[in-house]
């Protein structure tokens, strides 16, 4: 390997260069069972970011206009709770927050089907500590999905 291919292989990264020597990483939600696109497929990450947001805002919304009395920091806080209430009781009764309903998506058990209630309390409780989700897997999953063993798929 020359110097360009080294630095070349460094700036695509790790994935790339992997690809380059032969590697199969195949799609994402491959290793779960899922299809590849269209209904049932894996979440992709911008419409979980676009749920997410959507959720956040609503949850603010209700602690800015409800809970807190018009103070802005104690709002932040009501808000967490807020969204930890509304993922828990969405996700554990229908399978979707209204942020979810809206891009489209859906969490389900590693098998197929609902979670389970103590799953879906472990999975919100860590969406709210924040970094749980933001450690990803190959197949796209949060480390909140992989410790609950909840997949977020289209609907």
């Amino acid at each position: 390997m020359d110097k360009r291919q080294a630095i070349g292989s460094w700036l695509s990264g790790p994935r790339a260069a992997a690809e380059d020597m032969g590697v199969d990483f195949g799609y994402r939600g491959e290793g779960l069972g899922l299809p590849e696109e269209g209904p049932g497929s894996a979440a992709p990450l911008g419409r979980r970011f676009g749920a997410l947001f959507i959720d956040w805002g609503l949850c603010l919304l209700i602690a800015y206009g409800l809970l807190a009395q018009r103070d802005g920091q104690v709002a932040g806080n009501w808000a967490l709770g807020t969204f930890l209430v509304l993922s828990i009781v969405t996700v554990g009764t229908v399978g979707f927050t209204p942020g979810k309903r809206i891009f489209g998506l859906r969490v389900i058990a590693e098998g197929g089907g609902r979670l389970g209630a103590l799953r879906v309390i472990l999975r919100s409780a860590l969406l709210c500590l924040a970094i749980p989700a933001l450690i990803w897997d190959r197949d796209g999953r949060g480390l909140h999905d992989r410790l609950a063993r909840a997949i977020q798929v289209r609907l």
